[in-house]
């Protein structure tokens, strides 16, 4: 690959996992010019992915040789509660940039997500028939199979719920669970229903990596792949886990046995990783690790060494 084709397009750079990707692109010796909208900074630029003229205007002005569409609204009660503005962000736009870049030459990659499944029959393969249970895993179904339809050239990866080097406590649904440790002060329930496989940031952006890199060196590339990490964590486990590491009490948890009472989460949503793993494509970070890593900076006096 030449150097003047390591130019990348980042899409919600500002985000958990656009940070990330961000930084590992950059270490990888390419130009990336990352867009954000809400959280922009003098670093990124701001663009309103749901204004076609001026999202048609940057990426040919850009001229990337990659395009990664990491931005969404991937809040599911949000997207429950602005169905159509969720729409025009998850679907019309990932459509709209899929059909540019199958115009100009762009390879494009999409992340989608494990909500994809209703999570009654785990693990799933590439290949499983979606069936999403609520609008959040709809938006995204229906992004997929845009896409696909305006660029047949598409990338598409589909992963779990995220943590890592996260801005502030809540970012994401794991620090959260941290919050809820901090305050002791209040009770807090918790799901033990749900199982979910949380993949660290820096995971899924070194598997972007690897995928892009495998992509110049073989062309026809395309479709469906997933990943997740490699433990079956309801929130209930995941908040135990956080608890041993900073030696945090957890007296003011209690765990829910029953399925989450807002926006319909499914219950097992292990992904089958066979498509990157045959191409030698993979990274996992142990979660005690990764979490420990990541949330020493919102633990007072915790000690990381």
């Amino acid at each position: 690959m030449t150097s003047s084709s390591r130019k990348l397009l980042l899409t919600g750079a500002s985000g958990l996992l656009g940070r990330a990707v961000h930084k590992r692109f950059l270490e990888g010796s390419w130009e990336v010019v990352g867009t954000a909208f809400s959280r922009n900074t003098d670093q990124l630029v701001k663009l309103d992915l749901t204004k076609p003229e001026e999202v048609e205007e940057f990426v040919k002005k850009s001229k990337p040789s990659v395009l990664i569409h990491a931005a969404a609204q991937r809040y599911p009660d949000q997207v429950e509660k602005n169905y159509e503005q969720a729409l025009k962000l998850n679907v019309e736009s990932s459509e709209l940039l899929a059909r540019i870049s199958d115009r100009e030459g762009i390879s494009f990659f999409f992340i989608s997500t494990d909500y994809a499944f209703d999570g009654s029959n785990p693990p799933y393969k590439e290949t499983d028939k979606t069936n999403p249970l609520n609008k959040y895993g709809m938006t995204k179904v229906k992004a997929e199979e845009a896409i696909i339809s305006a660029n047949p050239d598409v990338c598409i990866l589909r992963i779990p719920v995220l943590y890592g080097d996260e801005e502030f406590l809540g970012e994401s649904a794991l620090s959260v669970l941290l919050t809820n440790l901090l305050d002791s002060s209040k009770c807090h329930v918790v799901s033990d229903y749900e199982i979910r496989f949380p993949s660290h940031c820096d995971d899924i952006a070194a598997i972007l990596y690897q995928l892009v890199e495998k992509k110049f060196q073989e062309p026809g590339l395309n479709g469906v792949y997933q990943w997740c990490g490699s433990e079956p964590l309801t929130k209930y486990g995941m908040t135990k886990i956080i608890s041993e590491v900073f030696n945090l009490p957890m007296d003011n948890i209690t765990a829910d046995p029953t399925p989450s009472h807002t926006a319909a989460r499914p219950h097992n949503t292990q992904l089958c990783r066979g498509r990157l793993e045959s191409l030698g494509i993979g990274h996992h970070t142990p979660f005690r690790a990764g979490i420990r890593r990541s949330f020493c900076k919102f633990v007072p006096n915790h000690d990381l060494s």
